[in-house]
């Protein structure tokens, strides 16, 4: 395989491992995915959804036990009920769900949804703005850092398989923190 090729291999699986991790920053990305109905068996019990407020994308996250984790994590770091927490990220998700589909390469501006989510979830929850943004930066910070360590274990391993050299998993790693790729490096 040529060296063009591997680089290429090597940029595709850092980016699609860093796709994989999602982290709080989804809450605030969450009105470009479509809302599924809840079903009877989420209504009936509270907290236990599909995790509201979860951006969809390339891996698991939106659903199930990883939703309701993140949405644990930020009613710990708030200080109030999961319950409420969960409704609140439903309610800015329903309020803030998209007419049209976003244009194809578009992203919502970041800070824009962030400061949106902070001050929605301030006024749902009773709470200062300011501790909201603070959970939301405390939380988003630990889940960049997972993927970043994620990324070290899987770069790692391919230069012990013979898959990537040192110097491209470091070509890799440098990208993804520099946001050429993947997400990486705000």
């Amino acid at each position: 395989m040529s060296r063009t090729k591997r680089i290429t291999l090597a940029i595709s699986a850092g980016a699609l491992a860093l796709g994989a991790g999602l982290g709080v920053t989804g809450m605030a990305s969450a009105s470009t995915t479509p809302t599924p109905s809840p079903s009877a068996s989420a209504e009936a019990t509270p907290g236990t959804t599909d995790g509201q407020g979860m951006r969809s994308g390339h891996g698991p996250g939106r659903g199930g036990e990883r939703g309701a984790a993140q949405a644990a994590e930020l009613a710990a770091k708030l200080g109030v009920d999961e319950a409420k927490v969960t409704e609140a990220l439903q309610a800015f998700r329903e309020a803030n769900k998209p007419t049209t589909p976003p244009a194809e390469g578009t992203r919502p501006d970041r800070a824009t949804m962030d400061a949106a989510l902070a001050k929605s979830l301030a006024a749902s929850l009773g709470i200062e703005e300011s501790k909201v943004t603070a959970a939301l930066e405390e939380l988003r910070t630990a889940a960049q850092a997972d993927r970043a360590a994620a990324l070290k274990t899987r770069l790692d391993k391919a230069v012990t398989d013979g898959t990537l050299t040192q110097a491209e998993a470091d070509a890799v790693a440098k990208a993804v923190e520099k946001g050429v790729i993947g997400g990486g490096g705000h």
